[in-house]
């Protein structure tokens, strides 16, 4: 029975869709289907970078270090997290990659849901 309550575990559910929790990719009928947020869970392995960098950006977004050390490379300046807790915001407009510099788990909160920035491996 449907009682408007989802209950999940990141690291599971995350694995089953890039990383992605929630946004505008899940089905319509799920209640993680948002047009408003999209949330990340990205698991990711020492060495691991983004396979080109995001331009055009049309989405505010946060990215929280959960565990590691990640840097955030935008066009004028790099940011490294390397502390749990630490964050970082960039704005519609920025373009920006990434490069995981140990072992690093990240959530990342995007807004708004907009589909067509699925970058492929």
């Amino acid at each position: 029975m449907d009682d408007g309550i989802y209950v999940g575990k990141a690291d599971r559910d995350a694995a089953l869709d890039r990383g992605w929790l929630l946004g505008h990719f899940k089905d319509p009928s799920d209640l993680r289907h948002s047009d408003a947020v999209e949330i990340k869970w990205g698991v990711h392995p020492r060495g691991e970078r983004r396979a080109r960098w995001t331009t055009g950006e049309k989405r505010t977004a946060l990215l929280v270090l959960i565990s590691g050390r990640f840097r955030l490379d935008f066009p004028h300046r790099s940011v490294t997290l390397s502390e749990r807790g630490d964050y970082v915001v960039w704005g519609r407009g920025v373009d920006h990659s990434w490069y995981a510099e140990e072992d690093s788990v990240v959530l990342t909160v995007r807004w708004p849901s907009i589909p067509g920035y699925r970058v492929d491996a």
